[in-house]
């Protein structure tokens, strides 16, 4: 099977990404180093340098960023199919992102975002709301421009270059939503209606590549497409993929944002405290029916000598 992939020619020949292989291995060499040799410094004894979900979350992150970016998705993705090509954004800033930011132990993300540093300045200020969202749908709106998508399959650094900037403004872009630190958070009203945006603007695009009747992209117009797909037909299928797809995937957590606020909301009611928007629980504030129960139970106070 292996001597098959090399051998082999077209779409499915086998070629190595030595420069993906590098990236993983130092993402997981940096995540080794941070919660072996830091993390055991600065986190108090007795509590975890991190969680099992953490874990959990960064193994799945690493992963859909190696599906993403090496053999055979970046090549059909680079050589054959804009729809391949949509998938592999659609994994890098909707997938991804958010998987490696719930990784992140919030006492990584203190360390490296408090204080006044260039660093900590400029994430603070490109990872509110407003900023993270119109700088990401932004790059979004621009990787499709023609002349770019084209430039960037035909240049090989201006494709990396335009992935890094694409995960990038994607990390800031979930930071109000999953971001390692609750108090950076938006509440969960909040956070639903920010990612309705999300799932509602992106359709622009997508709208365009359906309804267009001539091939878009020069580099996906000369009919080396697979599985039967012209290159109408694909970017078609592409902006069908990002329309649908998409919308269904932030719209699913529209809804499992909804459901663990109502759920943790009941829990917290049956113990007799309250969940904010931001969904920290709190001690529920004293009724004056409870204040009347507890002088009841007293009784009157004794009378003076």
């Amino acid at each position: 099977m292996t001597l098959a992939l090399f051998a082999a020619e077209g779409p499915w020949r086998w070629q190595p990404h030595p420069e993906v292989w590098f990236l993983l291995a130092s993402a997981v060499g940096l995540s080794l180093y941070a919660t072996r040799v830091i993390g055991p410094k600065v986190v108090p004894e007795g509590e975890p340098v991190v969680t099992g979900r953490q874990k959990i979350a960064f193994v799945l992150g690493v992963a859909v960023l190696w599906l993403a970016s090496d053999w055979p998705m970046h090549d059909i993705a680079e050589e054959h199919l804009y729809l391949v090509h949509m998938i592999q954004h659609f994994l890098l800033t909707l997938v991804m992102p958010p998987l490696l930011l719930l990784a992140t132990p919030a006492w990584l993300a203190h360390l490296l975002l408090d204080g006044d540093g260039f660093f900590a300045r400029w994430v603070g200020r490109f990872t509110r709301p407003v900023p993270a969202m119109a700088l990401f749908l932004g790059v979004v709106v621009f990787s499709h421009w023609p002349p770019y998508v084209n430039l960037s399959i035909e240049v090989g650094p201006v494709h990396y270059l335009g992935h890094l900037v694409l995960v990038l403004v994607a990390l800031g872009a979930w930071m109000p939503v999953c971001g390692p630190l609750p108090e950076r958070r938006l509440s969960r009203p909040a956070q639903m209606l920010y990612l309705f945006v999300m799932s509602i603007l992106p359709t622009v695009p997508s709208a365009w590549l359906i309804l267009a009747e001539h091939p878009v992209y020069r580099v996906y117009g000369d009919g080396s497409g697979l599985w039967g797909l012209d290159p109408v037909s694909d970017q078609q299928a592409a902006g069908l993929f990002m329309k649908l797809f998409g919308g269904l995937y932030l719209w699913t957590l529209i809804t499992m944002i909804f459901f663990r606020w109502a759920g943790q909301s009941e829990d917290a009611d049956r113990r007799g405290a309250v969940v904010d928007d931001r969904g920290i629980e709190h001690a529920a504030p004293l009724t004056w029916d409870q204040v009347e129960r507890e002088l009841e139970r007293i009784g009157p106070a004794p009378s003076e000598p």
